[in-house]
């Protein structure tokens, strides 16, 4: 575990062009990514997400264009998630400079690839992100999605963190698709669930719309990361803001040496 929670942008793109939408749909196209993470890197951000929310669906891999341009201008870890079903996948990712590969329909569908790509690469480098939905059919309430949020698989979502972590994963990106670019807040008793069932990081994602969130995401949802999108890319917070914000309130943050 981190010694401090890390503040953590996240670039959902489509076609290589940064989008935003609620619950994954009504994409609206934003920025270039590559001009984004350079912003966010400059501003004091702890790490980068890239996530190419429509591969999976598409059938294709991480348009690598995006990722070479955003490795090129930054200076903190990146983590790129969307299309990857392979080792071979991973190991052109990485080898572009990208930190961290997130795997999520893939592993849902052969969850060996977890283990194959923590021996290959290391745990650190590999972290699995699960989409969920409220579903009270299943034991704990939260059902895993896949395909881009799209498909319910009938997995219970706390139990699959925990395959997950038994399987070699280094973190787990649990993202509500009830929540998802709300700005409503992130889905704290999923998020919890998850964090107390698992000993590895778990960064909370989807629904961030105020400081508050990000308070309560760490406080009450037991994450050690926020992963941030819309409050930062519409300019309604600054990284510096909110990390001042979260210090003030009691959490370890590595506070901004720029305003």
């Amino acid at each position: 575990m981190t010694d401090y929670v890390k503040i953590i942008p996240c670039l959902d793109t489509k076609d290589g062009r940064l989008v935003k939408g609620v619950n994954f749909v009504n994409l609206k196209d934003i920025a270039d990514p590559a001009e984004m993470a350079e912003q966010y890197s400059k501003a004091g951000a702890d790490e980068l997400v890239l996530l190419d929310i429509t591969a999976t669906i598409e059938g294709r891999t991480t348009l690598l264009d995006a990722v070479k341009r955003t490795v090129a201008v930054i200076d903190i870890p990146l983590t790129v998630g969307g299309g990857i079903r392979t080792l071979d996948n991973m190991r052109e990712l990485f080898d572009l400079g990208v930190s961290k590969c997130s795997i999520n329909t893939a592993a849902v569908k052969n969850p060996q690839l977890i283990s194959d790509a923590a021996s290959e690469f290391g745990s650190e480098r590999i972290t699995v992100a699960i989409d969920t939905r409220r579903n009270s059919q299943m034991r704990s309430g939260f059902e895993v999605v896949v395909d881009g949020g799209r498909t319910p698989v009938g997995r219970d979502a706390i139990a699959w963190a925990k395959e997950c972590e038994l399987l070699g994963a280094g973190a787990i990106l649990p993202t509500s698709m009830d929540a998802d670019g709300t700005q409503a807040g992130y889905d704290i008793p999923m998020t919890r669930a998850i964090a107390e069932a698992v000993s590895i990081p778990v960064i909370a994602s989807g629904g961030a719309g105020n400081l508050d969130h990000l308070v309560e995401a760490v406080v009450d949802g037991k994450a050690s990361a926020v992963l941030v999108a819309s409050i930062f890319h519409y300019g309604t917070y600054t990284i510096s803001q909110a990390k001042e914000y979260m210090a003030s309130k009691g959490i370890k943050v590595k506070l901004c040496s720029k305003a």
